[in-house]
């Protein structure tokens, strides 16, 4: 009888030091995850929060921990922390990290799926925008079409839209991405018809004159034409 009040006693007495080391290592990582925030230090925020989850798990600092990888260009470490299944009970953050790291893989119909369920909860001009953009690339032209009437319809003057292919990223308004967008659909349907397809593009221009990727393919286009204009001319 002695012993087992021993074993119960000792057994308690881990457990609590056990509760208190537990509790130490919180502390101490909740410290350090707001010094690292203070100096702007992305990677030390990842690490504090990779520790905090492993003593005290929970589905908001997976979620979070997915959010930063996925800003900081690490996709498939956001995807590994998450998953990729589409989940009723994913938060907002977790739908939107899965959609943004899937089309940055490459993986527009995985992706898509995402952005509609983010459509379905709240239906904005910034995810009709993704949604096009994907159902370009899978040539569901007509699917694109009716969201970008959605997008420009509801878009506002003060919306931006990011874009990177140049070496300094800028900003145009998001009517004119969706512009850019109907001008590809055009091409898509008649590559032929160049003229049709710059006309839209000078619609956009005529809203961000700055949109460096319109110029880039208004150029080409219009090069082509030339190209194509002088070999269907008879030499002399």
């Amino acid at each position: 009888m002695k012993k087992l009040v021993f074993i119960l006693f000792f057994g308690s007495v881990l457990m609590s030091q056990a509760q208190g080391n537990k509790n130490d290592l919180l502390a101490h990582y909740e410290t350090y995850y707001k010094q690292m925030k203070l100096q702007g230090d992305v990677q030390g925020i990842i690490n504090a929060i990779t520790h905090l989850n492993i003593i005290s798990p929970s589905q908001a600092r997976k979620d979070t921990l997915a959010y930063l990888y996925t800003n900081s260009g690490k996709h498939v470490q956001a995807l590994n922390t998450i998953g990729i299944e589409k989940n009723a009970t994913d938060s907002d953050l977790a739908v939107e990290v899965k959609a943004v790291a899937l089309k940055a893989l490459n993986q527009p119909k995985r992706s898509l799926e995402h952005y509609e369920v983010l459509f379905t909860r709240k239906q904005n001009s910034f995810y009709a925008y993704e949604i096009a953009d994907l159902k370009i690339q899978m040539e569901d032209l007509d699917g694109a079409t009716e969201v970008i009437e959605f997008g420009l319809a509801n878009a506002k003057d003060e919306m931006k839209y990011a874009y990177y292919e140049s070496q300094t990223p800028y900003e145009v308004p998001i009517k004119a991405g969706f512009t850019y967008l109907k001008s590809l659909i055009a091409f898509k349907k008649d590559p032929n018809n160049i003229d049709g397809v710059v006309a839209i593009m000078d619609e956009a221009l005529k809203i961000a004159p700055n949109f460096n990727l319109v110029n880039i393919t208004k150029q080409a286009l219009l090069t082509r034409k030339k190209q194509e204009e002088e070999g269907s001319t008879p030499k002399q």
